[in-house]
């Protein structure tokens, strides 16, 4: 077995579509003569065209030298024989997604080339097990599974099989090293690692839209200005497409045995069925003109024409929230049996604090502070609660420049909810032994642009807090969805860090 980093390491990649047009643009550069194979005539010789069309532009864009721009594109190589990748170090599979091609072209491979050359497949859904099953030497077939645009992200996913030998997860990784990518080593599953772990974004966000707690465009502005996600749950949906992540759903529920944790909902289905496939089809979550530009989209903000409120009373004592109240110019005193009841639960819902602290559930306006609140507020009440004093809350904290959302009653608000099951979907893949937890966080970060990765995430919030807000949300919806793992439970009742493997 070559070691990658050898100066005459030689890349087969079987696929010239999309995938396979940015693994060998990214070999290419990396210096590795890199041999395009593709079963339509003449695809793989456009390819090559295409992407030497793209080290040009790049070269424009003052982003590649000429130089080195020419010399990528003569390492360069369309083939058009499985034969001719016979001399390839490692070959990648970047065909499209269905078992039985990838499986034929496995066999085909495994004859061609060397008994030392390294065999990957480029799958996102399809267990690496079930591909290898077609090979003899099943020790040296294992994923490597990169991401759309492959120049532009940086992560890869080094998948071992049940039989992928160390020696060729070890040389793959040191391969993703040597295209420039981040390798992340993942087991064998559903999913693999960032399709597993993007589930709980955005199928918590679609239980509270189906709850009716939410609107999408709040729940998105939410996570955007409270939680630092680059998109909410509903844009990214809508731009990956409901083709996609509906049935990439399906698939990791399904094989991961149909745990409630990462079930979607029907509203989910509805835009699938109904063809709502997002920015592809013009309209999902939001409508789109045919530039891919959102059309009237609606305002995640709580407006009234309420008066601010000048004085409030709070359901508990609670210094950050008094603190909150003094850096808006809200007073605070004592209950006059009138004004608002302010209070700041951690997982539970209004309903559920109104009946532990004894408030008046009427006069109760519960605000979220657990995440930051410089430029948007949640705030949320109670069935039957008073919309008058919910108003004047808002008016009182839109006047200290921030926007507000208002929603219906939840444990857990909006942003603590859908924080909390991204940590335990995290907790619950380093407790499987997924991956590791610092290849957990990474994975994340750089497949899904997090702000933070899942563990990271539990430690920011708090071990002890997400533990509680779980709990909370297990409490009163009475759904096993929401069961804390036991990763996450010991770690938090031993006061250990949540990266703490053993």
């Amino acid at each position: 077995m070559k070691r990658p980093d050898a100066p005459d390491y030689l890349l087969g990649i079987a696929g010239a579509g999309a995938m396979g047009q940015g693994i060998a643009q990214v070999s290419a550069a990396g210096g590795m003569r890199s041999l395009l194979l593709d079963a339509r005539p003449d695809a793989a010789a456009q390819a090559v065209a295409t992407i030497k069309g793209r080290l040009a532009r790049l070269v424009e864009k003052g982003r590649m030298t000429e130089a080195a721009a020419a010399a990528a594109g003569e390492r360069l190589v369309a083939v058009q024989d499985i034969a001719e990748l016979a001399g390839c170090d490692a070959v990648v599979e970047a065909v499209f997604e269905d078992l039985e091609t990838k499986r034929d072209l496995f066999r085909e491979l495994e004859a061609a080339v060397r008994p030392d050359c390294l065999l990957a497949s480029n799958t996102s859904s399809i267990p690496i097990a079930s591909i290898a099953r077609a090979c003899d030497k099943r020790e040296r077939v294992a994923g490597l599974h990169f991401f759309n645009p492959v120049p532009l992200m940086k992560l890869v996913e080094v998948i071992t099989g049940p039989e992928t030998s160390q020696a060729t997860a070890e040389a793959l990784a040191a391969l993703g090293e040597r295209l420039g990518r981040v390798p992340v080593r993942v087991k064998d599953a559903p999913g693999f690692l960032v399709n597993m772990g993007g589930r709980a974004f955005t199928t918590e966000a679609l239980r509270i839209a189906h709850e009716n707690i939410a609107t999408p465009a709040q729940i998105d502005a939410i996570m955007r200005d409270c939680r630092h996600f680059r998109m909410g749950p509903f844009e990214l949906m809508d731009l990956t497409g409901i083709d996609v992540n509906y049935p990439v759903s399906q698939i990791v529920y399904d094989g991961y045995m149909q745990d409630p944790r990462i079930r979607t909902s029907p509203n989910h289905k509805a835009l699938f069925d109904a063809g709502r496939l997002g920015r592809k089809s013009g309209v999902g979550w939001y409508r789109y003109d045919a530039g891919g530009r959102p059309v009237d989209p609606p305002s995640p903000d709580h407006e009234s024409e309420a008066a601010p409120a000048q004085r409030v009373c709070l359901a508990e004592a609670d210094d950050r929230l008094a603190g909150f109240c003094t850096e808006i110019g809200l007073e605070t005193g004592p209950d006059d049996g009138a004004c608002p009841i302010l209070a700041a639960p951690l997982g539970a819902d209004a309903t559920t604090t109104a009946l532990r602290s004894g408030a008046d559930f009427r006069r109760l306006v519960a605000l979220d502070l657990l995440g930051d609140t410089r430029k948007r507020v949640t705030l949320m009440t109670a069935p039957g609660a008073d919309p008058r004093l919910r108003d004047a809350v808002a008016a009182a904290i839109a006047r200290s420049g921030r926007k507000v959302t208002a929603i219906k009653d939840s444990p857990g608000f909006v942003g603590q909810r859908i924080a909390a099951m991204i940590a335990n979907l995290g907790c619950y893949m380093a407790e499987v032994g997924l991956a590791s937890p610092a290849d957990i966080d990474t994975a994340m970060k750089l497949g899904l642009n997090y702000p933070l990765g899942p563990l990271e995430l539990a430690e920011d919030i708090g071990l002890a807090e997400t533990r509680e807000i779980l709990s909370q949300l297990q409490s009163v919806t009475g759904e096993d969805r929401y069961r804390p793992t036991a990763w996450l439970n010991r770690r938090a009742a031993l006061g250990l860090p949540i990266h703490t493997a053993s």
